[in-house]
């Protein structure tokens, strides 16, 4: 019995070692499918793993990923500067409407060149005849019919050159014996910074067709150029604090008339100023110049009050 039981018990654990590595092969074979096969998606019926992905073998290579070459640089596109039909007459109008522009940009140079030298009264006559040149031109452009952007920042740039540093320099040679040579230097830097935030601001903002965010640039620097010219009879010190107070106005959000606007007033508004010449230039000038200022805040006030 023992012998037989012995013989039953090897065959019996023959049996179950076939099984167990049958189960172990069957096991592998079907990790391997998984690992060749892809992620788990689900099972069948029959319990065989079911994937979304084909099987791909071992032993093929991976396709290489195609690396993108140098990007090609397109050519700029032609920006053409008069907008519309390119006739011999709109160039020519274009070239006047240019020339006028940098005309102001010329004789703001020559402005600086004088008030180095000491001619400072030629120097305020070339500031005002800026103002005469820079007024020209964008009334050329709007009645040519050659208006543009080009032009608009021509005109920007030509007005920072003439404006906003020529008219400092001579008003600070026109200052340098009267007052303090700092406080001169101070309010005349003051004057080509809000110039250039003035300028910078126009151009950025909506235009409104009837007055002016700040007093512009070329009304602030006809106002220094005249006011050197005539050779106002006060204290350096004032001078220099209407210079300061001028460069603020600039800068301020107060709404000033434009001259499209002045020219509509009652004809005795006009006729003040015209007697007012006649009797005392300088005096006259000087109100004519503290009104404008000062109206300004008033139309702001009634604004707010509306």
């Amino acid at each position: 019995m023992r012998r037989g039981g012995t013989i039953a018990r090897q065959a019996l654990l023959v049996r179950v070692g076939r099984r167990s590595g049958d189960s172990r092969r069957a096991v592998t074979a079907t990790r391997a499918e998984v690992i060749y096969k892809g992620p788990e998606i689900g099972r069948s019926r029959r319990g065989t793993v079911r994937t979304g992905i084909p099987a791909v073998p071992p032993t093929v290579p991976a396709a290489p990923l195609a690396l993108p070459g140098p990007a090609v640089a397109e050519a700029p596109a032609h920006v053409s500067l008069l907008p519309g039909e390119h006739t011999m007459a709109r160039r020519a109008r274009f070239a006047l409407v240019n020339a006028c522009t940098l005309a102001s940009l010329g004789l703001g140079l020559l402005a600086i060149f004088l008030a180095m030298q000491g001619e400072v009264r030629y120097a305020a006559g070339c500031l005002v005849a800026c103002v005469a040149f820079d007024g020209l031109d964008g009334a050329l452009a709007r009645r040519l019919g050659v208006a543009s952007p080009f032009g608009a920042q021509m005109d920007s740039l030509a007005d920072m050159c003439s404006f906003g540093l020529a008219a400092p320099v001579v008003v600070y040679a026109s200052l340098a014996h009267t007052v303090p040579t700092p406080a001169a230097a101070v309010a005349c830097m003051l004057v080509a910074g809000c110039a250039a935030i003035r300028l910078a601001r126009f151009n950025v903002s909506p235009k409104d067709g009837k007055f002016f965010s700040g007093v512009p640039t070329t009304m602030a620097a006809a106002v220094l150029a005249v006011t050197v010219l005539i050779d106002l009879p006060l204290p350096g010190l004032v001078v220099l604090g209407g210079v300061a107070l001028l460069a603020f106005a600039m800068v301020s959000g107060f709404p000033y008339a434009k001259l499209a606007r002045l020219v509509k007033l009652p004809p005795w508004v006009w006729l003040l100023p015209v007697v007012g010449a006649l009797v005392d230039p300088r005096v006259t000038f000087v109100m004519v110049v503290g009104a404008y200022l000062l109206s300004g805040p008033v139309v702001w006030a009634r604004a707010r009050r509306a």
